[in-house]
């Protein structure tokens, strides 16, 4: 493609090869190397206007040099990036940061530190090199800059400096700042691994509020899977460079596609499957109801949630099904509301119960046994990047 070619498909996205107009966002094919290291291998992703996805995996799986490819922050190797129908980025050719108009909202805020509040808010208003699509007079400014804060939680704090705000407070004017010059697209690079819990849980219900009231098209990148789950429109679940699964939180979590996502998506236990198995299968657990997955189906997933608990000597032989199995616990992790209860089989294997918030005790003997049918996945786990990328 030619410069004259490239340039043309900014403001006319029919000459851009394979676009689509809809699509607030198109990755296709993307590539990215570092040396030896392939962080991204083939990345595809699309996103509608206004629409929320979470880019979840485990460290060093590439999801931020995704973001940072998006940004304009690193040059791709293969592949394209499209924005709003607008070609930013191909091979060899690359098209700046400031001109994408992407906000970014990094770690830990990144504010200025002799700046006000507002003034750190207001920055990218003034028209300059890194600013928004265009400069405001002083009014109009000012009104955007008292918009974002209470948009925010933050109204009237415009006067203080950043380090009179808490951690989530400067979270928040970090993401005022992101949202003032309306940009066509906010990434979010694990803005909430700095806070504690309850603040965590606080800010991910605001910042997903403030994002849809102005219909905002965002990407958080995160390995928390509470986090994704709980924000996120739709969900891709990155590994070693590549998109093993995009969908719903409720998709990704009940019809994983293989594996790998079962037991990175929540927990899960496996157990071996003849390929392309269907109905009822004597397990370590007891039976369990094997649902049509498919001729590669080879791995059963078990949920904890499925697997349920009776004490097993105070229970009638109707309160338990035929093929209940007796276990001991051997390990509980308490979580207030719930509790995920370690268990040994009769066998020497482990399985894994989740319960209310009154687990049984530990060495105590129980029956165990999986209520509801079983989806069967594809094995394998794919290779594993040395370092994060």
């Amino acid at each position: 493609m030619s410069l004259t070619t490239f340039f043309r498909t900014e403001s006319d996205p029919a000459h851009m090869p394979g676009s689509s107009a809809q699509h607030a966002v198109e990755v296709v094919g993307v590539s990215k190397r570092f040396g030896q290291i392939a962080a991204l291998d083939g990345v595809s992703l699309s996103m509608d206007a206004g629409e929320f996805v979470a880019v979840l995996g485990p460290s060093g799986c590439g999801k931020t040099t995704l973001l940072r490819c998006m940004a304009g922050f690193e040059r791709i190797d293969a592949g394209r990036i499209a924005l709003g129908g607008r070609a930013v980025a191909l091979p060899g050719i690359h098209l700046p940061p400031h001109r994408r108009h992407v906000a970014v909202v990094p770690q830990e805020g990144a504010l200025f530190p002799h700046l006000s509040v507002a003034d750190n808010v207001g920055f990218g208003l003034t028209g300059g090199r890194g600013a928004g699509r265009t400069g405001r007079s002083g009014g109009q400014r000012a009104r955007r800059v008292d918009e974002c804060l209470e948009l925010v939680g933050l109204a009237g704090l415009g006067a203080r400096m950043p380090h009179e705000l808490s951690g989530g407070q400067q979270q928040r004017v970090a993401l005022a700042r992101a949202l003032a010059p309306s940009p066509p697209l906010v990434l979010l690079d694990e803005p909430f691994s700095a806070l504690d819990a309850s603040l965590r849980t606080e800010l991910r219900a605001d910042v997903r509020s403030a994002l849809r009231e102005v219909g905002a098209t965002a990407i958080l990148v995160t390995h928390d899977q509470g986090e994704a789950l709980s924000m996120a429109d739709r969900v891709a679940v990155m590994c070693a460079g590549e998109i093993r699964q995009v969908g719903t939180p409720e998709e990704v979590y009940t019809t994983p596609v293989d594996a790998w996502v079962a037991t990175f998506v929540g927990e899960a236990d496996l157990i071996e499957v003849p390929a392309g198995h269907v109905g009822r299968l004597d397990t370590h657990l007891g039976p369990v109801q094997v649902l049509e997955s498919g001729p590669t189906g080879s791995h059963l997933v078990i949920r904890p949630e499925q697997v349920r608990l009776a004490a097993a000597g105070a229970v009638s032989p109707h309160a338990a099904p035929a093929g209940a199995v007796t276990t001991t616990v051997r390990t509980v992790d308490f979580h207030g509301h719930d509790a995920l209860v370690g268990l040994e089989l009769p066998d020497g294997r482990s399985a894994r119960a989740r319960t209310g918030a009154h687990p049984p005790q530990v060495g105590t003997t129980v029956l165990a046994w999986v209520e509801g049918a079983c989806r069967a996945v594809p094995g394998g786990v794919p290779r594993d990047l040395p370092s994060d990328v």
